[in-house]
């Protein structure tokens, strides 16, 4: 089975052409079935079934949007920007905790990493 490359990516053959295109950084569902409304492609088509000029309607499509390298550099230039600044969010960033006021006396452990315990915390409570 044949991997199909659109923006650098390969992309399963298997799937429906919309499921696919989300394969691709900056890629959702939404804009996927966007991608697939204009270059005039039938979205539950698999896309070892696409003609020829159906994938070069599709890639025309996608080329129109900022994916891949391009989103993942600005991504990270905005969150570097912030954090030069010195700005609340960019603190944030900078000591990997949670950027968008979530509680961070319980939960959070995404950022935080596994539990690091601190000696005799229950005693110095009472």
């Amino acid at each position: 089975m044949a991997m199909t490359r659109i923006a650098g990516v390969d992309i399963p053959a298997d799937k429906q052409v919309w499921v696919s295109l989300t394969y691709i950084y900056g890629i959702g569902r939404t804009l996927a079935h966007k991608i697939c409304r204009d270059a005039k492609v039938e979205e539950t088509i698999r896309v070892k079934d696409l003609t020829d000029e159906q994938m070069v309607a599709i890639r025309g499509e996608v080329a129109k949007y900022k994916t891949e390298g391009d989103l993942r550099r600005e991504v990270a230039f905005n969150i570097k920007r912030l954090t030069d600044i010195g700005c609340y969010r960019g603190i944030r960033h900078r000591k990997g905790l949670p950027v968008r006021g979530q509680r961070t006396k319980t939960n959070s452990r995404t950022r935080k990493g596994k539990r690091k315990t601190i000696a005799n915390k229950k005693e110095a409570t009472r």
